[in-house]
């Protein structure tokens, strides 16, 4: 079952972040990813994970997925092992008593619950929406001291 759901998984992030049009497509795509399976399989998976075809932008019909916002198509397409593996982090800004770190799409509410199980001494809390979180950092905190408490939780930052 393990091989299954990494398998749904990286089918979510391919489709999400390529414009694929047939299922010889997603097979070839999946095989590069190390996911060798029948066009069966793939016809299974797609039904499984609700995904449809839609016009693209240049009119070509290509995969889509229901409207989850994780998966929300991605500009800079990346290997769907390398995007699992990451926090969806993307960058971080400080001014004050704010830090404000973005995020792909669907990413920021779990990272700020990671952010504020983190103890970390400097942060007092955070407000997370879809790809941007608001970080309330206590008064007299260092940028240095915010930059390593939120590298525990963003190994990016490192």
């Amino acid at each position: 079952m393990k091989v299954k759901n990494s398998r749904l998984e990286a089918l979510k992030m391919l489709i999400s972040s390529m414009e694929l049009s047939s299922q010889e497509e997603v097979l070839r795509v999946l095989e590069q990813e190390g996911f060798k399976l029948t066009q069966a399989t793939l016809s299974r998976d797609l039904k499984q994970l609700k995904v449809a075809k839609a016009a693209s932008m240049n009119g070509k019909y290509v995969y889509v997925l229901p409207n989850e916002t994780m998966y929300k198509r991605v500009t800079t397409p990346r290997k769907a092992t390398e995007m699992l593996q990451r926090s969806g982090y993307i960058s971080v800004n400080i001014s004050g008593q704010l830090a404000i770190v973005k995020t792909r799409p669907g990413y920021a509410s779990a990272l700020a619950y990671d952010i504020d199980n983190s103890e970390a001494d400097c942060v007092l809390g955070t407000i997370a929406g879809d790809d941007t979180i608001f970080v309330a950092v206590r008064e007299g905190s260092s940028r240095g001291q915010i930059l390593e408490a939120l590298s525990y939780v963003i190994p990016e930052l490192g």
